[in-house]
Parts: structure tokens; sequence; C-alpha cells
């Protein structure tokens, strides 16, 4: 399973999931929990790390 997140809502769940994706402009708290970091929302992160990493 893949998450993304960026707030204190998504911890949980990228916990939870096999891989955890935080996008760039998440807090701390949420990228010291995820797998990967990515680029930020307004830079479109999930499509960005689908590319790199699945496509």
């Amino acid at each position: 399973m893949l998450g993304f997140g960026d707030d204190w809502p998504d911890l949980d769940l990228l916990r939870a999931c096999g891989t955890g994706v935080a996008m760039g402009n998440a807090i701390p708290e949420v990228k010291a929990a995820a797998d990967y970091v990515t680029a930020s929302n307004d830079e479109e992160g999930i499509a960005v790390w689908l590319e790199e990493h699945v496509l």
C-alpha cells in the first residue's frame, strides 16, 4: 500500500501503509515518519513521485 501526506491527520496513514511519502511542504513530523519525501503540493509532488518510482 502507498500513502501520501503532509499534515498531522496523515501520520497514522503513513505509519500504517507499506510505503509512506511526504509532500515537500509537509510538517517535519510527517517527513520523519515517511519513507520518501517528494516535491510539494504546488509542484505536483504525487505525480513526480509516481513518475520516478512507478512508471
